[in-house]
C-alpha cells in the first residue's frame, strides 16, 4: 500500500519531465529533486529546488494544454509542495527515509531495550506520585536530559550518512530507527507531564 508520502511516479527524476504516465506509484522525493539521501539535507539547495519547480510546474503556465496535460502538471505542483514539507522538517525527513527503508511503519510495536523501558517506567510511577511543581520539575529535567541524549545520538548517527558505503548507511538507519521509536515513547511521556503541569 502506498503512503501520502510516497504517492506519485518512479519516473519523475528531474525538472525535465516529459512522462504522460499516471503518477499513482511510489516516488522518492530526494530523486525528484535530484538530491541524495540524507538527513541533513541542505536547505537552501532544497528551497533552490522547490521554487525552481513550482516556477516550472505553474498550472497557470499550461491553462491553455489539454486536460490531461493540465491534470499532470496539477499533479507535479502537489508533488513539489508535499515533497519539500517533508524533506524541509527534519522530524518528517527522518521519518520519511525510515519509511522509504521499511523500517517504521504506523502502529508498529518495535521492541525497545529493557533498559530504557525500565527507565520509562520509573518516570512514568515517578509522575503518578507527583504532588507539587518542585517534583514535576525534577522528573520534567529528567525526561529533558533524555531527549538531549537522543538528540545528540540521532546527530552523531546522520552527520556522515551520505559519506558512507550502503552498508554502513544500512546499519545506521537500524539504529536510527530504534531512536525513533525511543522518541515517540518520550513525546508521551512529555504530553503526560504538560498534563500534569496543567493541573498544577
Amino acid at each position: 500500500m502506498l503512503t501520502d508520502d510516497q504517492n506519485s511516479c518512479n519516473s519523475i527524476k528531474s525538472a525535465k519531465f516529459t512522462s504522460t504516465s499516471p503518477y499513482l506509484c511510489t516516488m522518492n522525493y530526494f530523486e525528484f529533486y535530484g538530491i541524495p539521501e540524507s538527513f541533513n539535507t541542505n536547505q537552501a539547495t532544497l528551497k533552490k529546488k522547490f521554487y525552481e519547480l513550482s516556477k516550472l510546474y505553474h498550472p497557470d503556465f499550461y491553462a491553455g494544454e489539454d486536460e490531461a496535460k493540465q491534470q499532470e502538471i496539477l499533479e507535479l505542483s502537489t508533488l513539489n509542495n508535499k515533497a519539500y514539507q517533508i524533506l524541509s522538517d527534519p522530524a518528517r525527513r527522518m521519518k520519511y527515509i525510515l519509511k522509504l527503508h521499511d523500517l517504521v511503519s504506523e502502529g508498529a510495536k518495535p521492541q525497545l531495550p529493557a533498559d530504557f523501558l525500565m527507565e520509562m517506567m520509573d518516570i512514568n510511577e515517578r509522575l503518578m506520585e507527583v504532588e507539587d511543581a518542585e517534583q514535576l520539575a525534577e522528573v520534567t529535567a529528567e525526561v529533558l536530559a533524555i531527549e538531549g541524549d537522543i538528540n545528540d545520538k540521532i546527530a552523531e548517527l546522520t552527520a556522515d550518512y551520505e559519506q558512507i558505503d550502503h552498508t554502513a548507511q544500512e546499519s545506521r538507519r537500524n539504529e536510527i530507527a530504534e531512536i525513533y521509536y525511543r522518541q515517540k515513547y518520550l513525546l508521551r511521556i512529555k504530553e503526560s507531564l504538560d498534563t500534569f503541569a496543567a493541573r498544577l
